[in-house]
């Protein structure tokens, strides 16, 4: 596998297509738009750039990794991928969209995979003709540094595929875990309480979100407190998982969302990407 396709480069996209073009893969990232598409590659360039100066990284490189990736807006510079994986909002109409028009553009043999957090691999894989070719193969926030990466079997993927999705977790130097198609996988069905449970201390008035956040820290041994990591994933993309988790269940209460969460979604307030969620970034 030696050329990979990225529909999406928001921040989990893009980072992406930065381990698999430093990894010496070639990558075609696809984007809506010229404009996100821009933005997209200035900010990934800026990142390499800011490591260069760390001395974590030579220039040579940068500029070799950089080479190896083909922007582009069009689907059809897809056609000759190995495999694609969709990273696009956790909206399932979208995905399966996605899904539908990749299904008839690439290659018969290519793998398809999505980096979905919660949503049913089996039923996005429904979408095409070739579900034994379908995987999930779900990355963590921020993708350059955290090293796991959950491969995900949907009801009719085939042994071979989770094979080729092994291959690929090592070509990117992640340390890959095998689980079943289940509401939020490991990852993110463990984590619903570190949020929720800290967003019902909020709202009963325990502590405030730097207390929490300090405690879960200094107590918890946490890198990061929960508001600061629903700010960092996003708190849309969050309250999104939460709810899909929530649903999955069968409204199971414990992994019920919370409207305080869904106050700041309503108001913009997403967390780092506009600069104010939990806290200001200005």
């Amino acid at each position: 596998m030696q050329r990979l396709g990225v529909v999406g480069t928001g921040t989990m996209g893009i980072g992406i297509v930065q381990v698999a073009a430093q990894q010496g893969l070639d990558v075609v990232a696809c984007e809506v738009d010229d404009a996100r598409m821009q933005a997209a590659m200035d900010g990934l360039r800026g990142t390499l750039g800011r490591l260069v100066e760390r001395g974590r990284l030579a220039q040579s490189d940068v500029d070799q990794a950089l080479a190896r990736i083909q922007p582009t807006t069009r689907f059809a510079d897809l056609a000759d991928a190995d495999c694609v994986i969709e990273v696009v909002p956790e909206v399932l109409d979208l995905k399966r969209r996605v899904f539908e028009q990749l299904d008839v553009i690439c290659r018969d043999d290519a793998l398809l995979a999505t980096n979905t957090s919660s949503l049913s691999v089996t039923e996005l894989a429904a979408a095409t003709k070739r579900p034994e070719r379908f995987v999930g193969l779900h990355f963590f926030n921020p993708v350059p540094l955290m090293g796991l990466v959950e491969i995900v079997r949907g009801l009719q993927t085939a042994e071979v595929t989770l094979e080729a999705a092994r291959e690929l977790a090592r070509r990117l130097g992640k340390t890959a875990v095998e689980v079943k198609d289940t509401p939020g996988f490991i990852v993110n069905r463990v984590a619903r309480p570190f949020y929720n449970e800290a967003l019902r201390l909020l709202n009963d008035g325990v502590a405030d979100v730097a207390t929490i956040d300090r405690i879960m820290k200094l107590g918890g041994g946490f890198r990061m407190g929960p508001f600061e990591l629903m700010d960092l994933i996003g708190n849309d993309v969050n309250f999104a998982v939460t709810g899909q988790v929530f649903a999955g269940y069968f409204d199971d209460p414990k992994y019920r969302p919370s409207y305080l969460q869904q106050r700041v979604v309503q108001a913009g307030t997403l967390g780092r990407k506009t600069k104010k969620g939990w806290y200001s970034y200005d």
